[in-house]
Protein backbone atom coordinates (compact mmCIF):
# COMPACT_ATOMS: atom_id res chain seq x y z
CA UNK A 1 0.00 0.00 0.00
CA UNK A 2 1.50 3.36 -0.99
CA UNK A 3 1.95 5.93 1.78
CA UNK A 4 -0.69 8.69 2.00
CA UNK A 5 0.13 11.85 0.02
CA UNK A 6 2.13 14.41 1.97
CA UNK A 7 0.01 17.40 2.89
CA UNK A 8 0.97 20.73 4.41
CA UNK A 9 -1.59 23.29 5.51
CA UNK A 10 -1.56 26.51 3.50
CA UNK A 11 -0.39 28.69 6.38
CA UNK A 12 2.65 26.47 6.87
CA UNK A 13 3.44 26.61 3.15
CA UNK A 14 3.24 30.41 3.26
CA UNK A 15 5.54 30.51 6.31
CA UNK A 16 8.13 28.24 4.69
CA UNK A 17 8.18 30.27 1.48
CA UNK A 18 9.00 33.43 3.39
CA UNK A 19 11.37 31.85 5.90
CA UNK A 20 13.49 30.04 3.31
CA UNK A 21 13.63 33.04 0.99
CA UNK A 22 14.73 35.28 3.86
CA UNK A 23 17.57 32.82 4.50
CA UNK A 24 18.83 33.74 1.04
CA UNK A 25 17.69 30.53 -0.60
CA UNK A 26 16.11 30.33 -4.03
CA UNK A 27 12.66 28.84 -3.44
CA UNK A 28 10.68 27.05 -6.15
CA UNK A 29 7.01 26.38 -5.46
CA UNK A 30 6.21 23.67 -8.01
CA UNK A 31 2.55 23.02 -8.70
CA UNK A 32 0.70 20.56 -10.90
CA UNK A 33 -1.31 22.67 -13.35
CA UNK A 34 -1.32 26.46 -13.32
CA UNK A 35 -0.50 28.33 -10.11
CA UNK A 36 -3.16 30.99 -10.70
CA UNK A 37 -6.13 28.69 -11.45
CA UNK A 38 -7.28 27.14 -8.17
CA UNK A 39 -3.61 26.70 -7.26
CA UNK A 40 -3.43 29.32 -4.49
CA UNK A 41 -0.51 30.94 -6.28
CA UNK A 42 -2.03 34.37 -5.80
CA UNK A 43 -2.38 33.87 -2.06
CA UNK A 44 1.21 32.69 -1.71
CA UNK A 45 2.62 35.57 -3.72
CA UNK A 46 0.65 38.07 -1.66
CA UNK A 47 2.55 36.76 1.37
CA UNK A 48 5.86 37.00 -0.49
CA UNK A 49 5.09 40.53 -1.67
CA UNK A 50 4.15 41.62 1.85
CA UNK A 51 7.53 40.31 3.06
CA UNK A 52 9.37 42.19 0.30
CA UNK A 53 10.52 39.02 -1.44
CA UNK A 54 10.95 39.28 -5.23
CA UNK A 55 9.36 36.51 -7.29
CA UNK A 56 8.65 35.25 -10.79
CA UNK A 57 5.71 33.19 -12.09
CA UNK A 58 5.96 30.49 -14.75
CA UNK A 59 2.45 29.73 -16.02
CA UNK A 60 1.40 26.12 -16.43
CA UNK A 61 -1.30 24.13 -18.18
CA UNK A 62 -4.33 24.00 -15.93
CA UNK A 63 -6.04 20.66 -15.34
CA UNK A 64 -9.16 21.61 -17.28
CA UNK A 65 -7.14 22.32 -20.42
CA UNK A 66 -4.80 19.35 -20.10
CA UNK A 67 -7.27 16.68 -19.03
CA UNK A 68 -9.93 17.60 -21.58
CA UNK A 69 -7.39 17.72 -24.40
CA UNK A 70 -6.26 14.20 -23.51
CA UNK A 71 -9.91 13.10 -23.31
CA UNK A 72 -10.79 14.45 -26.75
CA UNK A 73 -13.15 17.07 -25.32
CA UNK A 74 -12.53 20.60 -26.63
CA UNK A 75 -13.62 23.16 -24.07
CA UNK A 76 -15.04 25.38 -26.81
CA UNK A 77 -16.36 24.57 -30.27
CA UNK A 78 -18.11 26.76 -32.83
CA UNK A 79 -21.09 24.41 -33.01
CA UNK A 80 -21.43 23.53 -29.34
CA UNK A 81 -19.94 25.99 -26.84
CA UNK A 82 -19.09 29.66 -27.15
CA UNK A 83 -17.79 29.99 -23.61
CA UNK A 84 -16.14 27.99 -20.83
CA UNK A 85 -16.33 28.63 -17.11
CA UNK A 86 -13.87 27.25 -14.55
CA UNK A 87 -15.38 26.81 -11.10
CA UNK A 88 -14.44 25.01 -7.91
CA UNK A 89 -16.61 22.57 -6.05
CA UNK A 90 -15.08 23.81 -2.78
CA UNK A 91 -16.29 27.36 -2.27
CA UNK A 92 -15.40 29.33 0.85
CA UNK A 93 -18.13 28.92 3.50
CA UNK A 94 -18.49 32.71 3.80
CA UNK A 95 -18.24 33.34 0.06
CA UNK A 96 -20.99 34.43 -2.27
CA UNK A 97 -23.07 31.64 -3.78
CA UNK A 98 -22.64 30.68 -7.40
CA UNK A 99 -25.01 32.14 -9.99
CA UNK A 100 -26.69 28.84 -10.86
CA UNK A 101 -29.06 30.41 -13.38
CA UNK A 102 -26.10 31.71 -15.36
CA UNK A 103 -24.17 28.44 -15.02
CA UNK A 104 -27.20 26.49 -16.25
CA UNK A 105 -27.27 28.19 -19.67
CA UNK A 106 -26.90 25.84 -22.62
CA UNK A 107 -24.09 26.02 -25.21
CA UNK A 108 -21.36 26.65 -22.66
CA UNK A 109 -18.89 24.36 -20.93
CA UNK A 110 -18.45 24.05 -17.19
CA UNK A 111 -15.14 22.69 -15.94
CA UNK A 112 -15.46 21.95 -12.24
CA UNK A 113 -12.39 21.37 -10.11
CA UNK A 114 -12.67 19.41 -6.85
CA UNK A 115 -16.35 18.78 -7.50
CA UNK A 116 -16.79 15.06 -6.95
CA UNK A 117 -18.02 15.42 -3.36
CA UNK A 118 -20.63 17.98 -4.42
CA UNK A 119 -21.66 16.24 -7.67
CA UNK A 120 -25.20 15.50 -6.51
CA UNK A 121 -25.77 19.11 -5.45
CA UNK A 122 -24.20 20.47 -8.65
CA UNK A 123 -26.41 18.26 -10.81
CA UNK A 124 -29.59 19.09 -8.89
CA UNK A 125 -28.96 22.83 -8.92
CA UNK A 126 -28.14 22.98 -12.63
CA UNK A 127 -31.24 20.96 -13.55
CA UNK A 128 -33.42 23.05 -11.22
CA UNK A 129 -32.17 26.20 -12.96
CA UNK A 130 -32.96 24.94 -16.46
CA UNK A 131 -30.03 22.84 -17.67
CA UNK A 132 -31.35 19.75 -19.46
CA UNK A 133 -31.02 16.52 -17.48
CA UNK A 134 -29.61 14.82 -20.57
CA UNK A 135 -26.78 17.35 -20.98
CA UNK A 136 -23.57 15.38 -21.67
CA UNK A 137 -21.07 15.18 -18.82
CA UNK A 138 -17.63 13.69 -18.33
CA UNK A 139 -15.70 12.79 -15.20
CA UNK A 140 -11.99 12.71 -16.04
CA UNK A 141 -9.81 11.02 -13.45
CA UNK A 142 -6.02 11.34 -13.24
CA UNK A 143 -5.98 13.54 -16.31
CA UNK A 144 -3.00 13.32 -18.72
CA UNK A 145 -1.51 10.38 -16.79
CA UNK A 146 -1.02 6.92 -18.25
CA UNK A 147 -3.92 5.66 -16.09
CA UNK A 148 -6.33 8.43 -17.08
CA UNK A 149 -9.99 7.35 -17.00
CA UNK A 150 -12.90 9.08 -18.71
CA UNK A 151 -16.49 8.35 -17.74
CA UNK A 152 -19.22 9.73 -19.98
CA UNK A 153 -22.88 10.15 -19.09
CA UNK A 154 -25.59 12.73 -18.62
CA UNK A 155 -26.15 15.45 -16.03
CA UNK A 156 -28.71 13.39 -14.12
CA UNK A 157 -26.07 10.63 -13.79
CA UNK A 158 -23.30 12.93 -12.52
CA UNK A 159 -23.48 11.82 -8.89
CA UNK A 160 -23.11 8.15 -9.84
CA UNK A 161 -20.22 8.84 -12.23
CA UNK A 162 -18.38 11.01 -9.70
CA UNK A 163 -18.90 8.52 -6.87
CA UNK A 164 -17.00 5.79 -8.68
CA UNK A 165 -14.28 8.05 -10.13
CA UNK A 166 -10.70 7.68 -8.87
CA UNK A 167 -9.23 10.94 -7.58
CA UNK A 168 -8.16 13.48 -8.58
CA UNK A 169 -11.05 14.07 -10.97
CA UNK A 170 -12.41 16.91 -13.07
CA UNK A 171 -16.11 17.33 -13.93
CA UNK A 172 -16.96 18.61 -17.40
CA UNK A 173 -20.53 19.58 -18.28
CA UNK A 174 -21.72 20.63 -21.71
CA UNK A 175 -22.44 19.71 -25.28
CA UNK A 176 -18.75 19.44 -26.16
CA UNK A 177 -18.54 16.21 -24.17
CA UNK A 178 -20.30 14.46 -27.06
CA UNK A 179 -17.18 15.00 -29.17
CA UNK A 180 -15.25 12.56 -26.96
CA UNK A 181 -16.80 9.67 -28.87
CA UNK A 182 -15.49 11.10 -32.13
CA UNK A 183 -12.07 12.55 -31.33
CA UNK A 184 -10.77 10.81 -28.20
CA UNK A 185 -7.21 9.87 -29.02
CA UNK A 186 -5.20 9.15 -25.86
CA UNK A 187 -5.19 5.43 -25.18
CA UNK A 188 -7.45 4.77 -28.16
CA UNK A 189 -5.04 4.92 -31.09
CA UNK A 190 -2.45 2.16 -31.07
CA UNK A 191 0.53 2.05 -33.36
CA UNK A 192 0.94 -1.13 -35.39
CA UNK A 193 4.47 -2.33 -34.86
CA UNK A 194 6.59 -2.01 -37.98
CA UNK A 195 3.83 -0.34 -40.00
CA UNK A 196 3.77 3.25 -41.19
CA UNK A 197 0.70 5.13 -40.01
CA UNK A 198 -0.53 8.60 -41.02
CA UNK A 199 -0.78 11.07 -38.18
CA UNK A 200 -2.06 14.59 -37.60
CA UNK A 201 -0.53 16.70 -34.85
CA UNK A 202 -2.59 19.73 -33.85
CA UNK A 203 -0.39 22.41 -32.31
CA UNK A 204 -1.08 26.01 -31.46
Amino acid sequence: TPPPPHSVIQEETNRLLVELAQQGKRVVRLKGGDPFIFGRGGEELQVAAAAGIPFQVVPGVTAAAGATAYAGIPLTHRDHAQSVTFITGHCRPDGDGLDWADLARARQTLAIYMGTMKAADISQRLIAHGRAADTPVAVISRGTRADQQVQIGTLDQLEHLAHRAPLPALLVIGEVVELHHQIAWFGHQSQTEGAARPAVVNLA
